[in-house]
């Protein structure tokens, strides 16, 4: 059963997710053969203050 987790910030509408989560979906089961009932999305998000690049928060970048 393979699992996929996608991490990313916050403020993508439920239509955006709804196709993001079809379409890694489908590539999942064209690659590795697994079923399409096996696959397993997470969508993990975070806001600003969560995430950083190069020791600053996005957050604080604003």
């Amino acid at each position: 059963m393979p699992y996929v987790t996608i991490k990313m910030l916050a403020g993508r509408t439920d239509e955006q997710k709804k196709a993001l989560v079809e379409k890694v979906t489908d590539a999942v089961v064209e690659t590795t053969g697994a079923k399409r009932e096996s696959v397993v999305v997470f969508i993990e998000e975070m806001t600003k203050d969560h995430y950083a690049i190069a020791g600053k928060r996005l957050s604080d970048a604003e």
